[in-house]
């Protein structure tokens, strides 16, 4: 990222974080495992590389080794969109969210229509407090698969708790119980809509 005595211990750490890197993705991407996390205020100020959220204890070793090889990926081959999404979801995890930000962003120019990483890079807009770009991710998501119920549910996150707008909230998870009524989303929406009230009940 140094010399014949050397590469053996080099080759044998990358191997290893290797293998917890293909364990750790085995799942595939899930952008409802991560967007799920929040639901409402203001977001955390970004920790220090290194640090977990609020600098409170250093990044797991496992996370850090994932990162250097995603790193050494995309290094070595640019074009290689699916290590960039995992680079971007290893920096999301480890809420270094400007660097999840870019890495999503290098994903997206590979694969402009993906609503997964657009919802994921999404929230990180939203932690950054750059609302509207969270909103138009959130948005373009919903187009590309307007049955993609989580884009819908995050959008009217952004637009109840930092938009202060509830009607369009509600307009957001109204759609999500119609378009995934059985879903985690929606029983999220129904609930949301009757925190709101008026202008929350489902038509």
């Amino acid at each position: 990222m140094p010399r014949k005595a050397l590469y053996g211990i080099v080759a044998g750490v990358v191997a290893g974080a290797l293998v917890g890197y293909l364990l750790g993705y085995e799942r595939g991407i899930d952008a409802g495992a991560r967007v799920r996390q929040w639901d409402q205020g203001a977001a955390a100020p970004a920790p220090a590389p290194g640090t977990a959220a609020g600098g409170a204890a250093p990044l797991p070793t496992e996370s850090l080794q994932r990162i250097e090889v995603n790193r050494r990926l995309v290094a070595q081959n640019p074009r290689d969109r699916q290590a960039w999404v995992h680079l971007g979801n290893d920096y999301f995890d480890t809420h270094q969210r400007e660097k999840a930000i870019a890495a999503y962003a290098e994903a997206l120019k590979l694969g402009p229509d993906d609503p997964d990483v657009l919802t994921d890079q999404g929230v990180m807009y939203r932690e950054t407090g750059a609302f509207d770009l969270a909103i138009a991710n959130f948005e373009r998501a919903s187009r590309i698969d307007p049955r993609h119920a989580q884009s819908l549910y995050n959008l009217g996150v952004v637009q109840r708790y930092d938009k202060h707008d509830p009607e369009k909230a509600a307009a957001a998870w109204r759609k999500v119980i119609e378009v995934a009524p059985a879903s985690p989303q929606a029983a999220q929406a129904r609930q949301a809509l009757a925190e709101i009230g008026p202008a929350g009940p489902p038509r």
